[in-house]
C-alpha cells in the first residue's frame, strides 16, 4: 500500500512538473510539490514506523497546508492527487476516525476561490474522490489484516497438527510397547517356566520332561502367532474370542506350568468393545505372569464379574505377597494407562504371606 501511494505521489508530482514546463505555471508549485513528494514518500514511511499519534498528527498538519498551497497555485490533476494521497495516508497511520472525517471535510475548501457554482461542483467532486480513497484504503487495510490473521491461523493450525501427530505417535508407541510386554512378554515367561520345569524333571522323568517341553514349544508357537496377529492388527482389525473363553485359555496355560488356576464368572455375560475386552484380558495376563515370576503361589483364582454398569476382573493368589510398597513395573504402569484411558481403574494389593490381588474395572 505504501508503495502504491508512493508511485501515485510521484505521478502527481510529474504532472505538476509537466504543467510548469509546458505552460509556464509558477515555479513555486514545483518546489512545494517536491517537498510534499519527499515527505509523502520518505517521511511518511518513517512516521508510520514510529506508530505514534503525535507524529502522525504532525505529519498531516504539515502536508495538508502544503497540498492546499500547491493546489491554490496550480489547481491541476497533480495537486488534486496530492490531496487524495494525503487522505489515504491519514487512514494508513490509523488516525482517529473524527480526525480523518475532519480532513476529508476540509479538503473541498481548496475550491473556495472559485465561483459559487463552480466551487460547489468541483468541491463535491473532490469530496467524493477523497471519501472514496479513504474507504478503499480502509478496505485494503482490513483485507491485509485478514490475510495476516489467516496466515497466523494457518501457522497455528500447522503447529496443532504437528502436536497432534506427535501425540498420536507417542500414544501408538506406548500401545505397541504395552502389547509387546503384555502379549509376547507373557508368552515368553510361560515358555521360560516350562523349560525350567522340564529341566527339573529331566534326570528322573524323561517322559514328563518331554511333555513339558512339548507344551513350551506350543507356547512358543503361540507367541509367534501373537506377534503375527499384532503385526496384522496394525493393518486390519482382528477377531478375538469372548472374554470368558480367552481367560479360560490363560488359566489353562498357567495351570500347565504347575500352578493351578480356577476361573469364576459371575453376572450376565455380554459383549464388550474391543479396547475394553483387550484391557481386561491384558490385566489377567499380567496378573498371571507376575504370579508365575514372583508369587511362589500354590493356587490362583481368576474372578470375572459382569456388574450392571461395569466389568471387573481379579487375579488372586495365595503366594508370598509383598511388603505393600507401590508397584511400579512397566506392566502395571501400562495397565493403569489402559484403565484410565477407558475411564476405569486398576488396583493392586499385597501383604507379606497373604498373597496378592490385581484387579481392573472398566465401564461396560
Amino acid at each position: 500500500m505504501n508503495r502504491a501511494l508512493g508511485v501515485l505521489t510521484c505521478g502527481a508530482f510529474l504532472s505538476i512538473v509537466l504543467g510548469v514546463l509546458g505552460s509556464g505555471e509558477p515555479v513555486l508549485s514545483l518546489v512545494l510539490g517536491a517537498v510534499f513528494t519527499a515527505l509523502a514518500t520518505i517521511g511518511f514511511g518513517w512516521v508510520r514506523d514510529r506508530g505514534r499519534l503525535a507524529w502522525s498528527a504532525g505529519y498531516v498538519a504539515v502536508q495538508l497546508p502544503l497540498a492546499f498551497v500547491t493546489f491554490t497555485i496550480n489547481a491541476g490533476v497533480g495537486a488534486t492527487l496530492f490531496l487524495v494521497v494525503l487522505v489515504s495516508q491519514c487512514v494508513l497511520v490509523r488516525l482517529p476516525l473524527p480526525v480523518v472525517v475532519l480532513v476529508i471535510a476540509v479538503v473541498p475548501l481548496v475550491h473556495l476561490g472559485m465561483s459559487v457554482g463552480e466551487g460547489l461542483r468541483e468541491g463535491l467532486g473532490t469530496l467524493v474522490s477523497v471519501t472514496f480513497a479513504a474507504i478503499i484504503t480502509e478496505l485494503l487495510l482490513r483485507e491485509q489484516r485478514s490475510r495476516t490473521q489467516l496466515a497466523e491461523a494457518h501457522a497455528k493450525l500447522r503447529d496443532y497438527a504437528a502436536q497432534a501427530e506427535r501425540l498420536a505417535t507417542a500414544q501408538e508407541r506406548n500401545r505397541v510397547a504395552r502389547d509387546i510386554h503384555d502379549g509376547l512378554g507373557h508368552s515368553l515367561t510361560v515358555v521360560q517356566m516350562q523349560v525350567k520345569a522340564a529341566r527339573a524333571v529331566l534326570p528322573t522323568d524323561r517322559d514328563k520332561a518331554d511333555e513339558v517341553l512339548a507344551k513350551a514349544q506350543e507356547q512358543a508357537e503361540n507367541a509367534l502367532a501373537e506377534v503375527r496377529r499384532s503385526v496384522k492388527a496394525l493393518r486390519e482389525p482382528r477377531t478375538i474370542p469372548p472374554l470368558p473363553e480367552a481367560l479360560k485359555a490363560l488359566a489353562a496355560e498357567t495351570s500347565a506350568t504347575g500352578v493351578p488356576v480356577e476361573l469364576t464368572v459371575s453376572g450376565t455375560e455380554r459383549a464388550l468393545p474391543d479396547e475394553r475386552h483387550e484391557a481386561l484380558y491384558r490385566a489377567t495376563q499380567e496378573g498371571l505372569t507376575n504370579v508365575r515370576k514372583h508369587a511362589d503361589a500354590g493356587h490362583v483364582e481368576i474372578v470375572l464379574t459382569y456388574a450392571e454398569t461395569s466389568v471387573r476382573v481379579e487375579v488372586r493368589d495365595d503366594g508370598t505377597g509383598t511388603d505393600g510398597g507401590p508397584a511400579t513395573g512397566f506392566g502395571l504402569v501400562g495397565l493403569r494407562e489402559r484403565a484410565e484411558h477407558l475411564g476405569g481403574k486398576l488396583d493392586f494389593t499385597s501383604n507379606p504371606g497373604q498373597g496378592s490381588t490385581l484387579s481392573m474395572e472398566v465401564p461396560g
